[in-house]
């Protein structure tokens, strides 16, 4: 893989700014953030209000923890537009997420907020090693989804040819990659791995494409997984690190040449880590629940707005900008089976580690009798896909998930391409577990 570390002159001053200044910036930026989401959102005036505080009981970035929370379902709650601190008309786009009512978690952005966005994913995408002139695959999805048209915008803000695909259409993402060439992929990890499925069908080696860099995000992966896509296209595999609510992607980035954690842009969003079950503000180095407020966002601003993600905050390495762990895990999708807690990444982790196994799974849940039972359905790899090899790749899977995790499951070990692929974010565990 080829050295791509900055250049002099790369670098915004921000991003090597002492720690110092970007606290004085932060500390200006958040008095405006909280007095403009008081004097312009009723939402964020009656709860503030209730809680009995107001903007101007901020002096310090320690104040910040006396204000509310602020949480995904006060998104639903006020469906569609109740949140905006701007009229709807002062709107230059809105975006969506999905949401388990039927109706999408609804997110706006002023003209302003769209260049900040455009500015911060081009931030993001050269702090990968992206740069003028490069051209971008972007597979994300575009739509009311933010991936898609937050790395398309900042591509091009970057001064990047963007190639638009969006997911899906897997054998011509190929031929496409094949024909122009990209320096630079943006995709979730889990297509990243059905693009290279098909790389292969097609007889094509991945080590000898264009690629130099892939910019995966929009769901959690591990260091284990980026070393396998690393080895497998001799390309940087950098994360990124995002949610609508906050902004999109762009929130956070990776800096490729020590691939460390991500670097959070602290000149636009605070960020904090809380203990998820009190609420209670954890030091940097703790490991708690991952809470942001926006620091300069005029259509939404979001005042510590809990995200469900669980990291730690660190001191910066390649910028000055604080970075915050990969994400391995959320508070809302661990698993608690048997009185074990699991996480889908530790699966993981573990058929990683087999050697006649695809990194292609699904978990699945249901009740056996009174207890809790789970099936851990994974793909054989070409080579070891005979019964006898599947049954002794099904017992060595087993034996490291009980060794590490602590659990016993069943292992499902199909045919190759026999667990579904995702074009977007991967279903990852399947709950058939009757609601009682």
């Amino acid at each position: 893989m080829e050295d791509l570390s900055p250049r002099p002159g790369d670098l915004e001053p921000i991003e090597t700014a002492s720690r110092d200044e970007i606290a004085a910036l932060q500390l200006d930026r958040l008095r405006w953030s909280l007095a403009h989401a008081y004097e312009n959102s009723a939402f964020y005036r009656a709860r503030f209000d209730a809680h009995g505080v107001h903007p101007s009981d901020l002096r310090s970035l320690d104040d910040l923890a006396r204000f509310p929370f602020t949480t995904k379902t006060d998104l639903r709650d006020t469906y569609p537009f109740g949140m905006f601190a701007v009229p709807r008309e002062k709107l230059a786009r809105i975006h969506g997420s999905s949401g388990t009512t039927g109706k999408p978690t609804v997110v706006g952005y002023t003209k302003r907020d769209i260049d900040m966005w455009a500015d911060l994913m081009a931030r993001s995408i050269r702090a990968s090693g992206g740069r003028a002139g490069d051209l971008v695959h972007v597979a994300y999805g575009y739509g009311l989804f933010t991936g898609g048209l937050g790395a398309h915008y900042g591509a091009e803000r970057l001064g990047c040819t963007v190639v638009p695909i969006s997911g899906g259409m897997t054998e011509r993402q190929v031929t496409l990659m094949a024909d122009f060439k990209p320096r630079i992929i943006m995709v979730t990890p889990s297509y990243m791995l059905s693009i290279l499925d098909e790389f292969r069908r097609q007889g094509i080696d991945p080590r000898e494409t264009s690629l130099a860099v892939g910019i995966f995000g929009a769901e959690p992966w591990t260091n284990a997984m980026r070393g396998e896509i690393e080895a497998a296209f001799d390309m940087h595999a950098v994360d990124i690190y995002g949610l609508s609510e906050i902004m999109g992607p762009g929130v956070a980035n990776e800096c490729v040449e020590t691939k460390d954690g991500l670097h959070i842009w602290e000149d636009h969003f605070y960020p904090e880590i809380i203990d998820p079950e009190t609420g209670r503000v954890l030091p940097d180095g703790a490991l708690g629940e991952l809470v942001f407020t926006t620091l300069t966002k005029e259509g939404l601003p979001m005042v510590r707005y809990r995200t469900r993600d669980l990291t730690r905050l660190l001191p910066g390495t390649a910028r000055t900008m604080r970075r915050m762990e990969k994400v391995t895990g959320r508070s809302d999708d661990m698993i608690i089976l048997r009185g074990v807690n699991v996480f889908p990444t530790q699966i993981e982790e573990q058929i990683l580690k087999c050697r006649g196994l695809a990194p292609h799974f699904q978990i699945e849940l249901m009740r056996e009798g009174r207890m809790d039972g789970m099936v851990v359905h994974v793909e054989a790899t070409p080579t070891a896909a005979v019964p006898e090899m599947r049954a002794a790749s099904a017992k060595e899977l087993a034996h490291h998930i009980k060794s590490v995790i602590g659990i016993s499951t069943r292992i499902d070990v199909t045919e190759p391409g026999g667990v579904a692929r995702s074009e977007g974010k991967a279903k990852r565990v399947v709950d058939n577990r009757p609601k009682d």
